[in-house]
């Protein structure tokens, strides 16, 4: 059976509502939440960026059942792959193995922000790969003296490591990524119901969970509904070739002048029908997901979460096995 979880949108909220609304997301029967791991918003109007790790360890001392996962982390230029190994093996103990670390090759909207140089595509890719290995290395445990193509541990000792091993998803948004994913990945994450990306990440040889997010602009009217996601989640018109690599909020404000709340319409069900919701869900069931993270832009996220509890979920797991497979 598929798993449901809860977006964390850590460019919506500050450290402490996102740490009560993951609280009530395991109260109303979410499986696992998920945490962007941003510098800076998409956006103006979403305003926040709280540092994710931090949150995350209130997070685990706040909740017993909730599985925890970051959504995603770049861990090759704002952060060294040894810290991020470090960040997860701590969340990890805290949680008492709940802890899921999703990858990708990130955005400039956060990465640039160190001043580090911001690479194409074909080698964030390649340094991605070899950030994974360091991490798996320094969590088996030992010192470690290395130096790779793009990154170097000098006598790099992990003394708090987790005793199980941390399950690392990989994101992908195209054919080399998803290949990247079945290499070096436990699971592949991505954020559109793409069957041709599943099918050839397990061509490739991926197994394991299949990681995706559903935007729901939840609202008590449609109306209501396409002005929420106009105003918070009109970045996601843009296509993810362009969304890496736009450096500033500034310019993601710009690029997005143009678009308007019926652009969203046939990406991001909107209003207060759950069957509107529950068909946009079904697409990325019927694409082989096994684990869906919900968003709801919006300040009112207690809100979604009772309309999920109560109107969502339920009918989710209603569905017989073969359409929630």
């Amino acid at each position: 059976m598929p798993r449901f979880g809860y977006k964390l949108m850590s460019e919506e909220h500050g450290p402490r509502p996102l740490v009560e609304n993951a609280v009530a997301a395991e109260a109303a029967g979410f499986d696992f939440a998920a945490i962007s791991d941003h510098f800076h918003p998409w956006l103006e109007a979403q305003g926040h960026a709280p540092f994710a790790w931090s949150v995350l360890g209130a997070i685990a001392q706040a909740t017993t059942r909730l599985e925890l996962s970051t959504g995603l982390t770049c861990p090759i230029i704002r952060y060294h792959p040894a810290i991020i190994a470090q960040a997860a093996a701590t969340v990890s103990l805290l949680a008492e193995g709940r802890f899921t670390l999703a990858v990708g090759t990130g955005e400039a909207l956060n990465e640039h922000v160190t001043g580090q140089r911001w690479p194409a595509v074909p080698e964030r890719l390649d340094m991605l790969e070899e950030a994974i290995e360091l991490m798996r290395l320094l969590w088996d445990g030992g010192v470690h003296t290395r130096t790779g193509k793009h990154f170097r541990l000098n006598h790099a000792r992990l003394y708090d490591t987790p005793p199980q091993p941390i399950p690392v998803i990989v994101g992908a948004s195209g054919p080399k990524s998803a290949a990247l994913a079945a290499r070096a990945g436990y699971g592949l994450m991505t954020t559109a119901p793409k069957p041709d990306l599943v099918q050839g990440w397990r061509e490739a040889g991926g197994k394991g969970p299949v990681y995706g997010e559903v935007t729901l602009a939840w609202a008590p009217s449609e109306e209501a509904g396409r002005k929420l996601a106009h105003e918070r989640f009109r970045f996601s018109a843009l296509d993810w070739k362009v969304n890496p690599e736009l450096p500033t909020v500034e310019g993601f404000e710009a690029a997005t002048r143009t678009v308007r709340p019926e652009d969203l319409a046939e990406s991001i069900p909107a209003g207060p029908d759950p069957d509107v919701h529950l068909k946009a869900i079904r697409q990325y069931l019927d694409a082989g997901f096994t684990h869906l993270a919900l968003l709801c832009p919006g300040d009112d996220q207690q809100g979604f979460i009772a309309f999920a509890q109560k109107q969502l979920l339920p009918a989710l797991r209603a569905l017989p096995i073969e359409q929630a497979a």
